[in-house]
């Protein structure tokens, strides 16, 4: 296994960006650039050998400067949705940027994607690996406290992609965590991923209004579109999804985590190169998004509509405005700690 570092350009504003790439014995290869903590690939062979990078991304750091729709970044400091961008902590009502219509999106106008994070590589007998932090100060986006924040990526040669998220802050905030990652296993350019077959560990799901905000209690996916509880193509009901896709956060099944809470979010498999992708998280959800507003152009990467997925474990959306949501509230001694786990593999 190795590491490497080298330079990947400088933002507008003279800012250096570092890339970190990591490989093990199996074929496998990380990118992670400073900027938005990113994952810019991730290269794994198909059943014949031939390597593709899975997830989509911008061709240089001039595209992700111009701005993209969260490929591979960390969203941050609240990942989802926080309905019209308000919040009361302790008799206090904080006012966040309303950055999606009327609410507010993943750490608003310029959340953890858009900052330089400080980094160093770590290795040891079992992975490889780079560590980001990034202090996040009290009122930045709105939210109240400094937050610290770590999100360690390792690679194993288990060809298992660990990410590792913590945070610890000075005065109670809200706080949920995720990779965006959009995943095509085909490749990322390949086209459509309909025909790649998803099951997802959920019973339950959130619906929601139409801003996309939790309406209340989880409700059945048994007999509806929203069900993966068997291995379904992506595609197959596309159609009958309000919105022209999904874009909806399901309720896991935790009853089999292990002792560490990691429990099985999702199996993917696309039948065409053999690559599968299974899920593991510490998180209660996860936000299924089918790519639905990616329009082929520049913003986009090029990439368009449908041609990738997103699995973005997390808490629920809106958590601080609806108490019967597992809690995303930080105190500070505390400490946010929360893994996700990306297993690759091939079929033959």
């Amino acid at each position: 296994m190795k590491i490497t570092k080298q330079p990947y350009g400088k933002l507008s504003d003279g800012q250096a960006v570092d890339l970190y790439t990591l490989t093990n014995d199996l074929g496998t290869k990380v990118e992670v650039i400073t900027y938005g903590a990113t994952i810019i690939g991730v290269e794994t062979p198909d059943r014949d050998g031939k390597t593709a990078n899975l997830t989509l991304h911008k061709k240089d750091l001039a595209g992700y400067e111009s701005g993209h729709p969260f490929f591979g970044a960390i969203a941050g400091r609240f990942a989802n949705r926080i309905a019209k961008g308000k919040f009361t902590l302790d008799g206090k009502e904080y006012t966040l940027a309303t950055n999606n219509n009327e609410n507010h999106l993943h750490g608003g106008e310029v959340g953890f994607d858009k900052k330089i994070w400080q980094a160093e590589p770590i290795e040891d007998k079992n992975c490889v690996g780079v560590r980001l932090t990034y202090q996040s100060v009290d009122g930045e986006e709105g939210y109240p406290g400094t937050l610290d924040v770590t999100t360690a990526y390792a690679l194993d040669n288990d060809n298992r992609l660990l990410m590792d998220y913590s945070a610890t802050t000075d005065q109670p905030t809200h706080v949920n965590l995720t990779n965006h990652a959009y995943w095509n296993l085909a490749g990322a350019g390949s086209g459509q991923v309909v025909d790649q077959v998803m099951m997802l560990n959920a019973k339950e799901y959130l619906p929601v209004n139409a801003g996309l905000i939790p309406i209340g209690k989880p409700a059945t996916v048994k007999d509806t579109v929203m069900d993966f509880t068997t291995p379904t193509p992506i595609g197959s009901r596309l159609d009958q999804v309000e919105g022209g896709g999904y874009d909806h956060c399901y309720v896991l099944d935790k009853s089999e985590a292990d002792e560490d809470g990691l429990s099985l979010v999702a199996r993917v498999a696309d039948p065409k190169s053999g690559r599968t992708m299974e899920v593991f998280t510490t998180q209660p959800g996860v936000q299924l998004y089918t790519a639905n507003s990616l329009s082929g152009k520049d913003k986009d990467g090029g990439f368009s509509k449908h041609e990738g997925f997103c699995l973005e474990t997390q808490h629920y959306p809106d958590a601080p405005n609806q108490p019967q949501f597992p809690s995303t509230l930080l105190k500070p001694g505390e400490t946010y700690r929360e893994t996700t786990v990306h297993k690759f593999k091939v079929e033959k």
